[in-house]
């Protein structure tokens, strides 16, 4: 079960960050203005690889519950507290991150084509500032992160040195986005953070593969 939820995690953040690719490829680089430019944007450029994304996200939190739910199976005894505390905070940001992204796949999408726009700013994650942007952010920056922090212990080398960095660059986004320091937050999230993670799903996937095949 490790194996396979360390190798969905991977596959998903591949698809995750080929679909943002894509989009930087095909469409012009988007800046919140105001809805009617958003609604503009969003009429005029394809949405497909953006629904795509999201819906790999809201899958990734599952099986990223999944993977420390198995890590903490298989950590020693001493270590055990600590990967009990990061199946709860892993637990916290599916949750927040799931809710966010359903969300967005479903009534937000809904509501922007069915034209019914009042109040709907709150919802939307191109507005970096919106309440639903807020919980999302506070999924992947405290809650992975300190998920992460508490994982580090139970391995070694490169996939504890991921694990140390990727929760860092998370507490640190987490600070970026609170005093709106973009620059620091595209550093930690979408470089950092996004680095690790994909590299963690490829290092885990091989750890677990490695330890399938002594079976």
């Amino acid at each position: 079960m490790a194996f396979w939820a360390a190798a969905s995690s991977a596959i998903l953040f591949i698809i995750f960050s080929g679909c943002f690719i894509g989009i930087a490829l095909t469409s012009p680089i988007y800046e919140w203005t105001n809805i009617n430019d958003y609604i503009t944007y969003t009429t005029t450029h394809s949405q497909s690889l953006k629904y795509i994304a999201q819906t790999a996200m809201l899958l990734f939190g599952p099986a990223f519950v999944i993977l420390v739910a198995c890590i903490h199976e298989m950590a020693e005894t001493k270590k055990k507290i600590l990967t009990r505390n990061a199946l709860a905070f892993a637990a916290i940001f599916a949750t927040l991150i799931g809710i966010h992204y359903f969300v967005q796949i479903s009534a937000v999408r809904i509501n922007l084509l069915n034209g019914h726009l009042q109040g709907i700013e709150h919802f939307l994650q191109g507005k970096p500032d919106s309440a639903f942007s807020a919980i999302n952010m506070l999924g992947w920056t405290l809650f992975l992160g300190l998920s992460s922090l508490m994982l580090a212990p139970v391995f070694q080398r490169a996939i504890r040195f991921l694990f140390i960095v990727n929760g860092v660059c998370c507490l640190l986004a987490g600070l970026g986005y609170v005093f709106e320091n973009t620059l620091l937050v595209f550093l930690t999230i979408n470089l950092g953070m996004g680095g690790c993670v994909t590299l963690l799903g490829f290092f885990l996937t091989f750890h677990y593969r490695k330890i399938l095949r002594q079976f």
